[in-house]
């Protein structure tokens, strides 16, 4: 086979709100090669990421990434290695390139899985889908009573584990953060996960994350979520040497493997985080599961979005008993819970996996996202790119 077609759709609630929601809008990537499609997502803001797509050159390390992905040979899952090989040559200097080559990379997968009749996760060289503990995955609320009715409620949804993080927690006063966990751990009961993110709050101030250790160590919260920018590896080094219990999470940002791995060697993280929709593709978060496996840190994804999102985040770590537990997305808009039929559900012992079917698993529903598809010209010295193509087509 060989990749005839990469199509990129933007998609978006009527409004986008300024909370750290990313489930408002998405970038949806459809590959198409021989009899097959495949379909990915990026955890990227749209419109700059097809323009990654194409974009004039603008030297030898800045083509567009549709250069080096159109026309090219997809016989076998080493191919879509070469292909990521490719893009990063030749859109070394094109920093988006590494969130449009996610979707794509993750499209790949899913033909693939089709084409050859397994689900993802065994073209890696799994041989089952182990069940995962899903945590709830919330925002805090604006108050801690809200905060306690958003855990009351994942809790009586059968969710053993929960996390909250952005809203207001760390950008007040300790006292207020203290509140919001303590809101949080009653309304989850003594015996659930409970796990908080910062969402990058301190920068890489280290003072003013410590002063909220006492509080999360003292409500058993099993890890503290990107409480500094990515590359703050001092700043999370001196963190997690300053914790008792707790661990430090982090890794969501990498955008490609070499940077998680930089957080599991000098930062200190105990669960390195890996969102597939942005380090470059399941192939590449593979990686650093097997990296963190070798050097005792759990691997967890990070999705937010939809279930096909979802899908291609578990497939890295799918057949691994150790990394126990997922991230999964309680608070996703329509936008993201209609891209699919299909949605992975909880089973009876509130575990989650990887669906068994080939590719990623997943069924679009493309009827019912068209209402939120915006239509994206590209033109350049009167000479269109992009234009957006049809959807359902």
């Amino acid at each position: 086979m060989k990749v005839e077609s990469v199509d990129m759709f933007y998609l978006a609630m009527p409004e986008v709100h300024d909370i750290g929601d990313g489930s408002q809008d998405m970038l949806l990537v459809r590959v198409r090669a021989g009899d097959h499609t495949g379909w990915g997502e990026c955890e990227a803001s749209p419109l700059p990421s097809i323009a990654s797509l194409v974009c004039p050159m603008s030297h030898s390390a800045c083509h567009p990434v549709l250069d080096s992905v159109l026309g090219a040979r997809l016989d076998g899952p080493q191919d879509i290695g070469r292909i990521v090989r490719a893009v990063r040559a030749n859109s070394l200097d094109l920093l988006q390139a590494e969130h449009t080559l996610s979707g794509i990379e993750i499209a790949l997968w899913d033909l693939m899985g089709k084409a050859l009749e397994q689900p993802v996760y065994e073209l890696l060289g799994y041989d089952r889908s182990q069940p995962k503990t899903p945590y709830a995955s919330s925002l805090f609320g604006d108050t801690p009573e809200e905060t306690l009715h958003k855990a009351r409620a994942v809790r009586s949804m059968g969710y053993r584990a929960a996390k909250f993080g952005w809203g207001p927690f760390g950008r007040t006063a300790v006292a207020a953060d203290a509140d919001q966990v303590q809101a949080a751990r009653e309304g989850l009961g003594p015996e659930g996960v409970l796990l908080v993110d910062a969402g990058t709050v301190w920068g890489e101030d280290v003072e003013a994350a410590a002063l909220r250790l006492p509080v999360l160590e003292e409500a058993g919260v099993v890890w503290l979520e990107e409480p500094f920018n990515s590359g703050a590896l001092g700043a999370y080094r001196a963190l997690a040497d300053r914790c008792d219990r707790l661990r430090l999470a982090g890794g969501e940002g990498a955008h490609n493997p070499l940077l998680a791995e930089h957080l599991i060697d000098f930062g200190g993280i105990g669960f390195v985080q890996i969102d597939t929709g942005r380090v470059g593709g399941i192939g590449d978060a593979n990686r650093v599961a097997q990296y963190a496996h070798a050097r005792g840190v759990q691997f967890v994804n990070h999705t937010f979005t939809s279930h096909l999102a979802l899908s291609a985040s578990l497939q890295p770590f799918a057949g691994s008993e150790g990394d126990w537990i997922c991230e999964y997305p309680v608070e996703a808009k329509p936008l993201a819970r209609d891209l699919t039929r299909n949605h992975l559900t909880l089973d009876e012992s509130g575990c989650v996996a990887a669906p068994e079917a080939p590719g990623l698993g997943m069924t679009l529903d493309l009827d019912a996202v068209r209402p939120y598809l915006l239509d994206v010209d590209i033109t350049v010295g009167g000479k269109t790119l992009y234009s957006t193509p049809d959807l359902t087509t």
